[in-house]
Protein backbone atom coordinates (compact mmCIF):
# COMPACT_ATOMS: atom_id res chain seq x y z
CA UNK A 1 0.00 0.00 0.00
CA UNK A 2 1.13 3.37 -0.86
CA UNK A 3 1.67 5.97 2.13
CA UNK A 4 1.42 9.54 2.36
CA UNK A 5 3.39 11.93 5.16
CA UNK A 6 2.07 15.33 6.20
CA UNK A 7 -0.85 15.77 4.09
CA UNK A 8 -2.80 18.90 5.03
CA UNK A 9 -4.66 19.02 1.85
CA UNK A 10 -5.96 16.25 -0.48
CA UNK A 11 -6.86 17.28 -4.42
CA UNK A 12 -8.97 15.30 -6.39
CA UNK A 13 -9.45 15.39 -9.86
CA UNK A 14 -13.34 15.15 -10.93
CA UNK A 15 -13.76 13.18 -14.08
CA UNK A 16 -12.67 9.93 -13.94
CA UNK A 17 -11.65 9.61 -10.57
CA UNK A 18 -14.93 10.85 -8.69
CA UNK A 19 -17.91 11.20 -11.47
CA UNK A 20 -18.11 8.34 -13.51
CA UNK A 21 -17.35 8.95 -17.53
CA UNK A 22 -18.97 7.53 -20.52
CA UNK A 23 -16.97 9.83 -23.35
CA UNK A 24 -18.71 6.88 -26.03
CA UNK A 25 -22.03 7.95 -25.03
CA UNK A 26 -21.05 11.34 -25.47
CA UNK A 27 -19.31 10.59 -29.10
CA UNK A 28 -22.68 8.63 -30.29
CA UNK A 29 -25.26 11.41 -29.05
CA UNK A 30 -23.08 14.13 -30.77
CA UNK A 31 -22.90 12.18 -33.82
CA UNK A 32 -26.45 11.52 -33.88
CA UNK A 33 -26.73 15.24 -33.68
CA UNK A 34 -24.79 15.69 -37.54
CA UNK A 35 -21.14 16.02 -35.77
CA UNK A 36 -19.03 12.89 -37.92
CA UNK A 37 -15.95 13.78 -36.88
CA UNK A 38 -16.33 14.47 -32.93
CA UNK A 39 -13.17 11.77 -31.92
CA UNK A 40 -10.76 14.49 -33.55
CA UNK A 41 -11.72 16.98 -31.06
CA UNK A 42 -12.25 14.94 -27.69
CA UNK A 43 -10.87 12.44 -25.32
CA UNK A 44 -11.42 11.60 -21.83
CA UNK A 45 -7.56 13.08 -21.11
CA UNK A 46 -7.72 15.94 -23.31
CA UNK A 47 -9.85 18.12 -25.06
CA UNK A 48 -8.97 19.93 -28.52
CA UNK A 49 -10.40 23.08 -30.49
CA UNK A 50 -13.03 24.69 -28.83
CA UNK A 51 -13.56 21.98 -26.97
CA UNK A 52 -10.53 22.94 -25.08
CA UNK A 53 -11.31 26.64 -25.53
CA UNK A 54 -14.45 26.10 -23.92
CA UNK A 55 -12.34 24.31 -21.02
CA UNK A 56 -9.85 27.10 -20.80
CA UNK A 57 -12.63 29.83 -20.17
CA UNK A 58 -11.64 31.49 -23.96
CA UNK A 59 -15.55 30.59 -25.34
CA UNK A 60 -18.07 30.82 -23.16
CA UNK A 61 -21.33 29.12 -23.54
CA UNK A 62 -23.34 30.38 -26.31
CA UNK A 63 -19.96 30.56 -28.49
CA UNK A 64 -19.54 26.71 -27.80
CA UNK A 65 -22.77 26.10 -28.65
CA UNK A 66 -22.41 28.06 -32.22
CA UNK A 67 -19.56 25.95 -33.08
CA UNK A 68 -21.57 22.81 -32.57
CA UNK A 69 -24.14 24.24 -34.70
CA UNK A 70 -21.14 24.87 -37.14
CA UNK A 71 -20.16 20.88 -37.45
CA UNK A 72 -23.28 20.15 -37.14
CA UNK A 73 -25.03 18.58 -40.62
CA UNK A 74 -28.47 19.26 -38.37
CA UNK A 75 -30.47 22.41 -37.65
CA UNK A 76 -29.92 22.24 -33.23
CA UNK A 77 -32.07 23.38 -30.24
CA UNK A 78 -29.35 24.48 -27.11
CA UNK A 79 -31.28 21.89 -24.88
CA UNK A 80 -30.09 19.05 -27.52
CA UNK A 81 -26.60 20.23 -27.62
CA UNK A 82 -26.20 20.33 -23.89
CA UNK A 83 -27.90 17.01 -23.01
CA UNK A 84 -25.72 15.30 -25.99
CA UNK A 85 -22.68 17.50 -24.63
CA UNK A 86 -23.50 16.57 -20.39
CA UNK A 87 -24.02 13.11 -21.55
CA UNK A 88 -20.40 12.50 -21.17
CA UNK A 89 -20.58 12.41 -17.53
CA UNK A 90 -22.83 10.14 -15.63
CA UNK A 91 -23.19 9.22 -12.02
CA UNK A 92 -20.36 9.95 -8.44
CA UNK A 93 -20.86 6.28 -6.22
CA UNK A 94 -22.14 6.95 -2.81
CA UNK A 95 -18.94 5.47 -1.20
CA UNK A 96 -16.97 7.98 -2.93
CA UNK A 97 -19.01 10.86 -1.36
CA UNK A 98 -18.60 9.09 2.14
CA UNK A 99 -15.20 9.46 1.45
CA UNK A 100 -15.12 12.50 1.11
CA UNK A 101 -17.29 13.28 3.78
CA UNK A 102 -15.05 11.61 6.06
CA UNK A 103 -11.89 12.59 4.82
CA UNK A 104 -12.80 15.88 4.79
CA UNK A 105 -13.10 15.97 9.20
CA UNK A 106 -8.88 15.52 9.08
CA UNK A 107 -8.12 17.30 5.93
CA UNK A 108 -8.99 19.97 3.64
CA UNK A 109 -10.36 19.09 0.78
CA UNK A 110 -10.16 20.27 -2.70
CA UNK A 111 -11.27 19.69 -6.65
CA UNK A 112 -8.71 20.47 -9.34
CA UNK A 113 -11.23 19.73 -12.89
CA UNK A 114 -10.59 20.53 -16.47
CA UNK A 115 -14.00 21.46 -16.86
CA UNK A 116 -16.54 23.46 -18.54
CA UNK A 117 -19.59 25.57 -17.28
CA UNK A 118 -22.62 22.88 -18.99
CA UNK A 119 -20.43 19.91 -17.32
CA UNK A 120 -20.09 21.47 -13.96
CA UNK A 121 -23.40 23.48 -13.62
CA UNK A 122 -25.31 21.10 -15.61
CA UNK A 123 -23.91 17.56 -15.02
CA UNK A 124 -21.96 18.09 -11.71
CA UNK A 125 -24.89 20.00 -9.60
CA UNK A 126 -28.11 17.61 -10.67
CA UNK A 127 -25.57 14.67 -9.43
CA UNK A 128 -24.94 16.53 -5.88
CA UNK A 129 -28.82 17.92 -5.84
CA UNK A 130 -29.63 14.19 -6.03
CA UNK A 131 -28.58 13.61 -2.42
CA UNK A 132 -30.06 17.28 -1.25
CA UNK A 133 -26.44 18.65 -1.67
CA UNK A 134 -23.83 20.79 -3.23
CA UNK A 135 -20.21 20.54 -4.63
CA UNK A 136 -19.64 23.13 -1.33
CA UNK A 137 -20.67 20.21 1.43
CA UNK A 138 -17.98 18.20 0.24
CA UNK A 139 -15.34 20.52 -0.87
CA UNK A 140 -13.60 23.17 0.63
CA UNK A 141 -12.46 24.94 -2.29
CA UNK A 142 -12.87 24.47 -6.14
CA UNK A 143 -10.63 25.17 -8.72
CA UNK A 144 -12.02 24.68 -12.26
CA UNK A 145 -9.98 25.54 -14.99
CA UNK A 146 -12.69 27.52 -17.56
CA UNK A 147 -12.55 29.94 -14.67
CA UNK A 148 -8.81 30.15 -14.08
CA UNK A 149 -8.49 30.64 -17.84
CA UNK A 150 -5.83 27.63 -17.69
CA UNK A 151 -5.67 23.69 -17.67
CA UNK A 152 -4.15 20.80 -16.24
CA UNK A 153 -1.07 19.69 -17.37
CA UNK A 154 0.43 23.42 -17.36
CA UNK A 155 2.47 23.64 -14.36
CA UNK A 156 0.37 26.83 -14.32
CA UNK A 157 -2.38 25.75 -13.05
CA UNK A 158 -1.20 24.34 -10.13
CA UNK A 159 0.78 26.79 -8.59
CA UNK A 160 -2.24 29.14 -8.72
CA UNK A 161 -3.36 26.53 -6.64
CA UNK A 162 -0.79 26.45 -4.31
CA UNK A 163 -0.72 30.07 -4.13
CA UNK A 164 -4.46 30.65 -3.23
CA UNK A 165 -4.75 27.42 -1.07
CA UNK A 166 -0.95 28.91 0.71
CA UNK A 167 0.13 24.91 1.46
CA UNK A 168 3.61 23.99 0.27
CA UNK A 169 3.76 21.23 -2.84
CA UNK A 170 4.93 18.84 -0.13
CA UNK A 171 2.04 18.71 2.03
CA UNK A 172 -1.13 18.42 -0.50
CA UNK A 173 -1.54 14.73 -2.00
CA UNK A 174 -3.08 15.08 -5.95
CA UNK A 175 -5.44 12.39 -7.29
CA UNK A 176 -5.91 12.40 -11.51
CA UNK A 177 -6.59 9.59 -13.59
CA UNK A 178 -4.41 11.46 -16.19
CA UNK A 179 -0.36 11.05 -16.55
CA UNK A 180 0.59 13.94 -17.71
CA UNK A 181 -1.25 15.44 -14.97
CA UNK A 182 0.07 13.24 -12.27
CA UNK A 183 3.81 13.82 -13.96
CA UNK A 184 3.31 17.55 -13.87
CA UNK A 185 2.69 17.68 -10.05
CA UNK A 186 5.65 15.34 -9.41
CA UNK A 187 7.70 17.59 -10.88
CA UNK A 188 6.41 20.46 -8.51
CA UNK A 189 6.73 18.51 -5.90
CA UNK A 190 3.52 17.17 -4.80
CA UNK A 191 2.75 13.57 -3.30
CA UNK A 192 0.34 11.97 -6.29
CA UNK A 193 -1.56 8.89 -6.78
CA UNK A 194 -2.31 7.72 -10.40
CA UNK A 195 -6.22 6.27 -10.35
CA UNK A 196 -6.98 3.52 -12.47
CA UNK A 197 -9.97 3.03 -14.11
CA UNK A 198 -13.27 2.45 -11.98
CA UNK A 199 -10.88 2.02 -8.71
CA UNK A 200 -12.97 2.86 -5.80
CA UNK A 201 -10.56 5.04 -3.81
CA UNK A 202 -11.34 3.32 -0.35
CA UNK A 203 -7.54 2.99 0.38
CA UNK A 204 -8.05 6.47 1.46
CA UNK A 205 -9.84 5.35 4.49
CA UNK A 206 -7.02 2.78 5.27
CA UNK A 207 -5.33 3.74 8.73
CA UNK A 208 -1.95 3.35 7.65
CA UNK A 209 -2.44 5.27 4.29
CA UNK A 210 -1.40 8.64 5.96
CA UNK A 211 1.43 8.48 8.30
Amino acid sequence: MKQFSNISTIIFDFGGVLINLDLPRCILNLKQLGIQDIEKHLSNFGQKDFFLAFEKGHIGVEEFRQEIRKSATLPLTDSQIDEAWCSFLCDIPEKKLEILTELKKKFRIVMLSNTNPLHINVSAASEFAKRGKTVSDFFDATYYSYEMKMAKPDAEIFIKLLEDEQVEPSQCLFLDDGLKNIEQADKLGIQTYYVKENEDLEFLLHPDTFI
